[in-house]
């Protein structure tokens, strides 16, 4: 079993959630239906199944536990996603698909910070906050410059 200290386990499960939630703040003030409480929550709970596993596997089997508890996350993750993409409404259409990835990143970044990744964490973050705060612009203005067509769902009002 390996054993980590008391400090350690706070510091990795309080990035976690950080991350989550800052990632959920985003979606919170894009008006999305999945937001920091959520996020954060999804963040920190990988990351504490995680750690059960290092706890708790043999040292000589520690690659193992983790990988198969990681395989599961991801699995069962996809579920809440599916959840916050799928909602009622009268017309087909997909929305939510990015509040769906960020549900991912968070369980992903709760992965790495249970594991301790510090450096895998900081990057991923900054780079999805970089998607999510100029990604629609930079890929409104390709669109236009490709000749793409224009959104028509874009300028219709969100239902609630």
């Amino acid at each position: 079993m390996t054993e980590l200290d008391w400090p350690e386990i706070l510091l990795r499960l309080g990035v976690a959630t950080l991350a989550g939630s800052a990632i959920g703040l985003n979606r919170d003030l894009h008006g999305k239906p999945i937001g920091l409480k959520t996020l954060g929550i999804v963040g920190l709970s990988t990351a504490t199944v995680v750690l059960l596993a290092l706890q708790l596997a043999e040292p000589t089997r520690v690659a193992d536990a983790t990988s198969r508890v990681i395989q599961g996350i991801l699995t069962g993750i996809g579920f809440l996603g599916a959840g916050v993409i799928v909602h009622e409404s009268e017309r087909f259409r997909v929305r939510g698909l990015t509040s769906a990835a960020c549900t991912f990143l968070a369980a992903c970044l709760g992965i790495v910070c249970g594991a301790g990744q510090w450096k895998i964490v900081a990057v991923a973050l900054a780079l999805a906050f970089v998607l999510l705060t100029v990604g629609r612009r930079i890929e409104h203005r390709v669109h236009r410059a490709l000749g793409g067509k224009e959104d028509t769902h874009e300028a219709e009002p969100r239902e609630r």
